[in-house]
């Protein structure tokens, strides 16, 4: 675990979990939060205000969520409740849902917590790969958190519950005929649908 900052007087004192470099850090340190990071694998810590997943890897176990004792926030970029899980962004064009980006609650599940804040999201013609799109959904949930920021940090906010089944997937899932994050996604999705997904045993 890496210590991101050390203000004598902190007004809360957050772990990151996940990315390093992402606009977020730098503004938490502005607003005068102390930051550890990691991108490994933790077990319950004490002593934080708040717990921050952004691009984190791994999945927080109830007993280690319980034992935090604060919130934990986590940036997910798809339209919760479609698209949990991994890769997101491809999902929801091979499964034509909508495509956003959620800020919620942590909890036992897969990104099945509780909605604090979340925005749809559309595409213009030029953002025509899953690289563009995926690159316009991270700008877009940056800027989703540091609209909130001050609310975040007031904990001023109501967490609503998830309605409806949405969807799930898994890396696993991602078929092994696919060309890759930048291939056009019209005749992408064109070309799987025709050739059927395939997947490495």
């Amino acid at each position: 675990m890496k210590c991101i900052s050390k203000i004598e007087k902190p007004r809360k004192k957050i772990l990151f979990l996940g990315y390093s470099e992402t606009k977020i850090i730098p503004a938490l340190i502005k607003a005068n939060c102390n930051i550890d990071h990691t991108n490994e694998k933790i077990s319950a810590v004490e002593g934080y205000d708040l717990l921050i997943s952004f691009g984190y890897k791994h999945i927080l176990k109830k007993i280690d969520i319980n034992k935090f004792n604060c919130p934990i926030l986590n940036l997910h970029i798809s339209y919760l409740p479609f698209n949990r899980g991994a890769h997101p962004n491809f999902w929801s064009f091979y499964d034509n849902t909508p495509s956003g980006v959620t800020i919620h609650l942590v909890d036992e599940g897969v990104d099945t917590g509780p909605i604090i804040f979340q925005r749809l999201i559309d595409f213009s013609k030029e953002e025509n790969t899953f690289k563009k799109t995926y690159e316009k959904l991270i700008f877009e949930i940056e800027n989703l958190f540091l609209e909130n920021l001050e609310d975040l940090l007031k904990d001023n906010w109501t967490a609503t519950k998830q309605i409806g089944l949405g969807t799930k997937h898994d890396f696993k899932d991602l078929p092994s005929n696919f060309s890759g994050w930048n291939s056009i996604i019209k005749k992408e999705i064109n070309k799987l649908n025709n050739e059927g997904l395939n997947y490495d045993n």
